[in-house]
């Protein structure tokens, strides 16, 4: 699956003025990662379990 026919979405964090944001898309048991100003530059791969102990590790500051 090309990054073009991934569903992409921003963080909620995301400011509307074009600053530095990430879309994230979820496809089986992988999460894609990639710079939002860049949809044709690089894309980060990782586990979705991996995902999900980054995000809480970073929800707890």
């Amino acid at each position: 699956m090309s990054a073009g026919e991934r569903a992409w979405f921003k963080s909620s964090y995301s400011a509307g003025n074009g600053g530095d944001c990430v879309e994230i898309a979820a496809v089986h048991t992988s999460v894609y990662i990639r710079d939002s100003k860049q949809d044709d530059g690089p894309v980060l791969s990782v586990g979705s379990a991996e995902w999900a102990r980054f995000v809480r590790m970073a929800a707890r500051g």
